[in-house]
């Protein structure tokens, strides 16, 4: 059984909670700790937007692949405030109070990666590295494990087939190290999630060749590397600029609640899951 350990956060919400001290600290750590392994291969950081035109996920079947995870973004219309009033008794605002919703949470930090860079022409083996907050609408919520709102650093290979094969490969390998290092038992499984194309050659492609692999510690999916071909690159308009074709796209991403959580676990306590970190950090 998983020791206890003291509560990292206020009271939840809905799947919506604030870190406390330690574990601020901690997901800091792990931060830098990602954020560095894309800064020592060469990743440009960017800041993308908090939120995202709904219109831009839509041409990326956003919509159609994970209605389940979508939360939109609206103003108040204020010109139906005398019918509904800006306080709410019951905390929630009818449709009728709101504008027509044009804007997106984005659930995963990737999206605003892509979108920033529409339209380019960029050189084979581009690393970009961002911290997301994203958002998931989920059946339900459950401590850090499953989250409203949380944090998702990933980092993103453009350019080529054979460029966007390696990074995985690459980050593969330090995920694995980082994990032993930690003595944080990890399992690799190909993921189950829906991909971007449905019909024909592209979804039998899927099947023979799965897109995403998760890691797991005990039941609880921590990271994953992704791979998207080139649908990323045709549907934005991004293309390799030697070579003038769509870019390839892939992406190791890393849910940083979810490691506190698998963290405190296996550790026991805040402190021990740090020191962990630390020491992990240099052996990597």
């Amino acid at each position: 059984m998983s020791p206890t350990i003291s509560p990292p956060t206020g009271v939840q919400q809905g799947g919506l909670s604030a870190l406390g001290p330690e574990a601020t600290a901690l997901l800091r750590l792990l931060d830098d700790t990602f954020a560095g392994w894309g800064a020592e291969a060469g990743a440009a950081q960017i800041i993308a937007p908090p939120l995202l035109p709904a219109a831009d996920l839509a041409k990326l079947d956003y919509y159609d692949n994970f209605p389940h995870q979508a939360i939109l973004a609206t103003a108040l219309d204020l010109d139906q405030r005398a019918e509904h009033p800006f306080a709410p008794r019951s905390g929630t605002f009818p449709q009728q109070a709101l504008e027509p919703a044009a804007l997106a949470l984005p659930s995963a930090a990737c999206y605003g990666v892509y979108l920033h860079h529409a339209g380019s022409a960029l050189p084979d083996g581009t690393l970009v590295t961002v911290l997301g907050r994203c958002f998931r609408k989920e059946t339900e919520y459950h401590d850090l494990r499953r989250l409203l709102g949380f944090h998702m650093r990933e980092v993103v290979a453009i350019g080529s087939q054979d460029h966007t094969e390696q990074h995985l490969r690459t980050f593969t390998e330090k995920i694995t190290a980082f994990a032993a290092a930690l003595d944080l038992p990890l399992r690799k499984e190909a993921a189950t999630d829906p991909f971007y194309d449905r019909g024909g050659a592209r979804l039998l492609l899927q099947q023979l060749s799965p897109v995403k692999y998760e890691f797991l510690y005990e039941d609880l999916a921590i990271g994953s590397v992704n791979v998207h071909r080139n649908f990323f690159g045709e549907r934005c308009g991004i293309t390799v600029g030697d070579t003038g074709q769509a870019a390839f796209t892939s992406c190791a991403a890393f849910g940083l609640e979810r490691w506190l959580s698998a963290l405190t676990r296996r550790h026991g306590s805040w402190e021990a899951a740090t020191e962990a970190v630390r020491q992990a950090g240099s052996a990597v």
